[in-house]
């Protein structure tokens, strides 16, 4: 499977915006220098995210990005629909076979079946937990 730079930046940001939010805007220049990723990219990716009212904006002097609702209520596989929607899309037969048809029943069918439903299962609360857990885990060291 192979997932674009937008989809993948896209859930980077978001992860970024759950994490950082806490009840306050999240700006783009912020997004882009503890992510790496540009901010003309992100002004690109953030727009297509707002319009599918995944995130809102805040314009102004002290303006920037929230999620529109609870991260755990926040799909993998609203992101990845909002950015790309040929991603999880179902598959269709392109030739007319037997054989062809045969094997998009059982291959190709079922698989974009599994990628919709596990999708569907991971929230954006799920990755910034991980992340959370993560970084715990690390020791410290005192100097």
């Amino acid at each position: 499977m192979k997932i674009s730079s937008k989809v993948e930046c896209g859930i980077i940001s978001l992860v970024d915006i759950c994490i950082y939010s806490n009840d306050s805007v999240v700006t783009v220049i912020n997004i882009s220098a503890r992510q790496n990723i540009s901010a003309k990219y992100l002004e690109q990716i953030l727009p297509q995210l707002r319009q599918a009212n995944i995130i809102k904006s805040v314009k102004g002097s002290h303006g920037g990005y929230t999620l529109t609702r609870p991260a755990d209520k926040i799909t993998l596989r609203d992101v990845i629909n909002a950015l790309d929607r040929t991603v999880l899309e179902d598959y269709s037969v392109k030739e007319d076979s037997r054989i062809a048809s045969a094997v998009s029943e059982c291959l190709w069918s079922k698989m974009t079946a599994y990628l919709q439903s596990f999708t569907d299962s991971v929230t954006l609360r799920d990755i910034a937990d991980r992340l959370a857990s993560d970084s715990s885990a690390q020791p410290m060291y005192y100097i």
